[in-house]
């Protein structure tokens, strides 16, 4: 682990569809956090979305961009992020949403508790922490968040309050580790995922509180699917877990 004052932090935002509101985040993020540098995934938005990025960039060296063809899904998209950032030796990846739900203004919260003196491999920005709170959502939206977090969290056994939370951070150490290649999972349920994936692999997953505020510009990429699919693989992972349990305690009587 390195100083977190010479850390190189790349900060991935996936983007389809944000050319109202990738400047915006842009010039929030840098204003904030100078010291960063920004990786734009564009999945082919056909609003000019990449061409926007591609003008920042060329304005800007802290500034990269990402094509791909055609909408792929947020996972897919972070993890070309991650493959991008780790070939370049960045040391902490962070991801971000380009709706301006994530405030850059509290990142620095994220990389203290990231760093050296914060202790933790992995940080997760948390809404469900005391300290955590979201603005301008629905009722139903957080309902079904709050829901869909404590089935993860009985499901898989793991005391993580916000495990579906995408604003979060990673020491490269625990992406080079992690077998990305096997991760298929789309949309939020890619965040339980990782986050399952980085704790059963040894490495600390920590959360500190942040303010999530509901979009202003566009519309949200939340879709039925989206959640089916969360719904499934937990279930899935949560009923491995159990058959693990047992079959270790089978062998432990047997012994």
């Amino acid at each position: 682990m390195t100083d977190p004052s010479t850390d190189q932090v790349l900060v991935i935002i996936p983007t389809y569809q944000e050319r109202e509101n990738l400047p915006r985040i842009l010039d929030r993020l840098l204003t904030a956090n100078p010291q960063v540098h920004v990786l734009v995934v564009d999945d082919g938005s056909p609003d000019g979305t990449g061409q926007v990025a591609d003008d920042r960039a060329a304005a800007d060296d802290r500034v990269h961009v990402l094509h791909r063809s055609g909408k792929q899904g947020l996972g897919a998209a972070y993890i070309a992020g991650f493959r991008w950032g780790l070939e370049r030796g960045y040391d902490v990846l962070v991801e971000m949403d380009a709706d301006g739900s994530h405030a850059p203004e509290q990142l620095p919260r994220l990389l203290a508790r990231i760093s050296p003196a914060g202790g933790a491999d992995a940080v997760i920005g948390s809404r469900y922490v005391p300290g955590g709170r979201v603005v301008n959502w629905p009722r139903h939206r957080e309902l079904l968040s709050r829901g869909g977090n404590v089935y993860s969290r009985l499901a898989l056994g793991v005391k993580v309050n916000d495990i579906t939370g995408g604003y979060r951070a990673y020491r490269s150490a625990v992406l080079r580790t992690l077998p990305l290649d096997e991760i298929e999972s789309h949309g939020y349920c890619f965040q339980v995922d990782l986050s399952w994936r980085t704790i059963r692999a040894g490495f600390e997953l920590a959360e500190v509180p942040i303010t999530f505020t509901e979009r202003e510009i566009g519309d949200s990429k939340m879709s039925g699917s989206i959640v089916r699919e969360a719904l499934w693989k937990v279930t899935l992972w949560g009923s491995r877990r159990r058959w693990e349990q047992l079959r270790a305690a089978l062998r432990s009587r047997r012994s």
